[in-house]
């Protein structure tokens, strides 16, 4: 593998968390989740952010920890399921590392999210598909996109080491592959 930052984007609950993980333990090495690092930064959940100090702010530090892993090589970074929509944060990860899109169907996702309040954009369903159709063409931008409708973690680990093996030493963050 010719990459040494792989960052997994993709609508929230597409598994990006758990795949970072297991993905790291095969690479051996570090991994990251944006989402922990602002909650342990500001001592609140995310949903609590939006809570208190709204989208706005919570952006804003989401931002800061993407600076904050940058400088950081042989890691897999799990990011929010907006962070990539936002065309700076897009530029910045593209640039970085290898963005991989974790494209999970709807169906599959909505049995994952808790209706409990600690998803904060995904208050009813009609706003969850709004908000899902909204963000498809930003992860279009993701240099690699991973099938993983009903694909088990392991699976889609595979086939990420399989992608990321053959994306080119040198990205330019300019088009996308798949």
């Amino acid at each position: 593998m010719t990459a040494d930052k792989i960052y997994l984007v993709g609508f929230m609950a597409s598994g990006k968390s758990t795949i970072a993980r297991a993905l790291a333990q095969r690479l051996r090495w570090r991994h990251e989740d944006v989402d922990e690092l602002i909650e342990r930064q500001e001592r609140l959940t995310v949903a609590d952010i939006f809570a208190r100090h709204g989208e706005a702010r919570f952006r804003a530090v989401e931002r800061d920890m993407l600076r904050l892993v940058q400088p950081l090589r042989h890691v897999v970074v799990a990011t929010g399921g907006g962070t990539f929509v936002d065309a700076e944060n897009r530029a910045a990860i593209n640039r970085d590392g290898v963005s991989v899109w974790i494209d999970a169907p709807l169906a599959d996702i909505i049995p994952r999210i808790p209706l409990d309040g600690r998803r904060p954009l995904a208050a009813d369903r009609s706003t969850l598909e709004r908000l899902y159709l909204a963000r498809i063409e930003a992860y279009r931008l993701a240099h690699v996109r991973i099938d993983a409708a009903r694909a088990s973690p392991s699976a889609v680990v595979d086939a990420i080491v399989d992608a990321v093996a053959t994306v080119p030493p040198i990205l330019d963050g300019s088009a996308p592959r798949s």
